[in-house]
């Protein structure tokens, strides 16, 4: 018995009702957690969230990612704290710099003290404090609260980072790091390590999934798939050689899980072994995401349980 937990994230760029059933069908299907991603111009994650709350019991729930530069952590807190309701305990709140930004002229200077800020304010709202806060990003003033049912437990924290200053904060104060769009275990040493040597920080790696009996064309829908974040973050990935402008299949392999759920669960065997506490398979899931999604469930899963 392994303690590997597996999560799917869901892209806001379906009907809102269709993610309600979506979300039972992954918890019935024995997934551990549904994320819904925060990616610019899609469906927000808290819509899609309330959703899936809504038809489960038993997953826990959680955007990844919200980002300091659109939402205030007032705003942030706000939207947690009616996750952590409408799902009765069982929200995180994951936090990243955000993708994409300058496409809509926001500016993201300083991350790393604006996650930071951002996660002590949060925290701090959550937990009824009204003595206020005064940072260097982010200001409260004393006597401000929630004016809200406010959770009954802290809330966990996930941090989505791939830079070795972003992750050491990762390390010191969140629950979980998110290396997001990466399938890579080579990746986990070197994440484990800029965590910190005394960080009790888990680790999730999460990317782009497209499952199918038809290996090839699953593999050629995740191609086409990552190309759209693909320029993003394989700058970020040391352990590339080079960074080449064609995707190819020992590429794909890197940035996405795609195949057959023969070669998906040996993907995710790689990951297990490099000490990965949590698989996240994201959007699209399948070619059509309902049949990918039973496929994870009914054909990956059990090889891990």
């Amino acid at each position: 018995m392994t303690s590997l937990q597996f999560g799917v994230g869901l892209q806001g760029d379906r009907d809102l009702s269709d993610y309600g059933p979506l979300g039972r069908l992954a918890e019935e299907l024995g997934f551990d957690v549904v994320t819904a991603f925060g990616d610019a111009g899609y469906l927000p994650p808290l819509a899609v969230l309330m959703q899936v709350a809504a038809t489960t019991s038993r997953v826990r729930l959680g955007p990844s990612c919200l980002n300091p530069y659109t939402s205030h952590p007032v705003e942030i807190a706000t939207q947690i704290a009616a996750l952590e309701s409408a799902s009765a305990g069982r929200a995180y709140l994951g936090l990243a710099r955000g993708a994409w930004l300058d496409r809509m002229g926001v500016a993201q200077p300083r991350p790393l003290l604006a996650i930071r800020e951002a996660a002590v304010l949060v925290d701090r709202l959550l937990s009824g404090d009204d003595g206020g806060y005064r940072g260097e990003m982010f200001t409260v003033e004393p006597g401000f609260q929630l004016k809200h049912p406010l959770p009954e437990r802290k809330i966990p924290l996930l941090i989505g980072a791939w830079g070795p200053r972003t992750v050491a904060l990762a390390g010191e104060i969140a629950d979980e790091l998110k290396v997001g769009g990466s399938a890579n275990a080579e990746l986990v040493p070197l994440m484990r390590e800029r965590l910190g040597p005394a960080s009790a920080t888990k680790i999730v790696m999460g990317a782009v999934t497209v499952v199918d009996h038809d290996g090839r064309a699953a593999r050629e829908r995740a191609r086409a798939a990552v190309s759209m974040y693909y320029d993003v973050v394989a700058t970020f990935d040391p352990t590339l050689d080079h960074h080449s402008a064609v995707i190819t299949d020992e590429l794909l392999d890197r940035f996405a899980f795609a195949g057959t759920p023969r070669s998906v669960a040996r993907q995710v065997r790689d990951l297990l072994d490099a000490g990965v506490a949590r698989v996240e398979f994201g959007a699209p899931v399948g070619l059509e995401a309902e049949a990918g999604l039973g496929l994870l469930g009914r054909e990956v899963l059990p090889e891990f349980r």
